[in-house]
């Protein structure tokens, strides 16, 4: 028996500006449970919007999507957004308040006791790779951007979700850092068994995190599947798109050093 996904978007909607801008434009897709999926597009295409969709930062204006199997426009969305975990690209903490507190605050509102929050932070600052006794008691400004991303990591993980949404996560990072906290969260995926749905503009991380990449452009949905899925697609911007990182890697070749070589 095939299982339901644990998000499904179905013929989902959304324009601004008075219906003139067409923002998602019937789009359908499902995430399987324990999925990676990144959504890949240009400014404008309509992947954040869908995001936002997920969990009620906006509402759809036409189709429906489902959490859990559970219509969104059904279910409170205070509570909702609670067990979603959403990281925003700049990690989006609070700045007057500490690591601590940043990260124990959607624990704090669901009313977890004081010692349960406080060993869930200690937990969870082990798992983004940060000292505890280091990192606890500073405040975003005393951060890298790196630090201030993996805090918001560990934030979204605070109230242990099912479901993490991911916002151009990395894409303000250097690119040793990038690289690091990609890989740092893949193995998070897994470990926590996590359903994710992570925005990106670059094929490249896509390609090399997801388990299926969906594109987008001008609110429609072009292609879904895995990179080699892909490789079958007869749009002209899917295929453009998966040329990048293929590029990439033929001139990384050619230009670096053989192993080795001084």
């Amino acid at each position: 028996m095939t299982m339901a996904p644990l998000i499904a978007f179905a013929h989902v909607g959304k324009s601004f500006d008075r219906g003139r801008v067409k923002a998602v434009d019937d789009v359908s897709l499902d995430v399987a449970e324990g999925e990676l999926l990144a959504i890949v597009g240009g400014s404008g295409s309509g992947k954040t919007t869908l995001l936002r969709l997920a969990n009620r930062l906006i509402e759809a204006d036409s189709g429906s999507v489902r959490i859990e199997g559970a219509d969104v426009r059904a279910v409170d969305p205070i509570g909702l957004r609670r067990r979603i975990g959403y990281v925003f690209q700049s990690g989006g903490l609070f700045p007057h308040m500490s690591v601590a507190d940043n990260i124990g605050i959607t624990p704090r509102l669901q009313g977890t006791p004081a010692a349960e929050i406080s060993a869930r932070i200690d937990e969870l600052l082990d798992l983004v790779r940060l000292d505890c006794n280091h990192h606890r008691n500073r405040f975003p400004h005393e951060l890298s951007g790196g630090q201030r991303q993996r805090v918001g990591v560990a934030r979204a993980l605070a109230a242990k979700p099912r479901i993490v949404l991911m916002d151009e996560p990395f894409g303000a990072l250097d690119p040793l850092t990038r690289d690091a906290l990609g890989d740092d969260f893949r193995a998070l995926h897994r470990k926590l068994r996590l359903t994710t749905i992570m925005i990106t503009h670059d094929m490249t991380e896509a390609v090399l995190l997801a388990d299926r990449v969906a594109v987008m452009r001008g609110g429609r949905l072009l292609a879904q599947g895995t990179p080699a899925e892909l490789g079958g697609s007869a749009d002209p911007y899917v295929l453009e798109l998966l040329g990048t990182p293929r590029r990439q890697a033929e001139r990384l070749q050619r230009l670096l050093p053989k192993d080795g070589a001084a």
